[in-house]
Parts: structure tokens; C-alpha cells; sequence
């Protein structure tokens, strides 16, 4: 079965940074596009990154320039480098993936969810 373990999450200052990780099994990952969700209490569920196969990569306007996607396909792992974080970015993140190459929609497989509280 397919598994996706975030982990990396916690509590930050603004301007700080963080970096998840998002471990997956059951899965040959090298192939699959895969992605980061963020959702705050309140607020829409919103795609903030992705990356496929190929290596192309995909931002939300409001984390363009501040937040870094990548893939380590020998460590099945996905990262989602967050930098330069506001109040803003807080959430619970999730990755996840469709089994496609090129998209991460439809996202049917999902990881648990790390929480990110970006306060001072």
C-alpha cells in the first residue's frame, strides 16, 4: 500500500525556515509527480507545490521565491524547503501524490500531515 510520512513541521519565527520531508513506500516513487498541500483552520485546502517525474516544478503565487520543492528519488523522499516564512504560512502541510508522472491531480494518496506555526 501506498504510505507518505511527513515530518519537519513545528514552531518558527517570522523570517525563519523550515524544511519537510515527505517519506513515501509502497510506491516507485522516481515516476510519480508528487506534492505539498497546506491547509489553515478556516481556509481552503490550496496546492503550494509540486514537482514531476522530469524534475519540473510548480509554485503557488504566494510562496514563489520563498519555498523550494525537490525530490531524492534513491531516499523515496520529497522536501519542501520553506524560507523567509510569515504568519501567513501557517498550516497543516500534507504532501501527496496521484501516480501520475506529470500531475499531481487527482491527489488520491495522502500522508498525515505536519503542523507549521509561524508566530513570534
Amino acid at each position: 500500500q501506498v504510505q507518505l510520512v511527513e515530518s519537519g513541521g513545528g514552531l518558527v519565527q517570522p523570517g525563519g525556515s523550515l524544511r519537510l520531508s515527505c517519506a513515501a513506500s509502497g510506491i516507485i516513487f522516481s515516476i510519480y509527480a508528487m506534492g505539498w498541500y497546506r491547509q489553515a483552520p478556516g481556509k481552503e485546502r490550496e496546492l503550494v507545490a509540486s514537482i514531476t517525474s522530469g524534475r519540473t516544478t510548480k509554485y503557488a503565487d504566494s510562496v514563489k521565491g520563498r519555498f523550494t520543492i525537490s525530490r531524492d528519488n534513491p531516499r523515496k523522499t520529497v522536501y519542501l524547503q520553506m524560507n523567509s516564512l510569515k504568519p501567513d504560512d501557517t498550516a497543516l502541510y500534507y504532501c501527496a501524490t496521484s501516480d501520475k508522472r506529470d500531475t499531481v491531480y487527482p491527489s488520491q494518496y495522502w500522508g498525515q500531515g505536519t503542523q507549521v506555526t509561524v508566530s513570534s
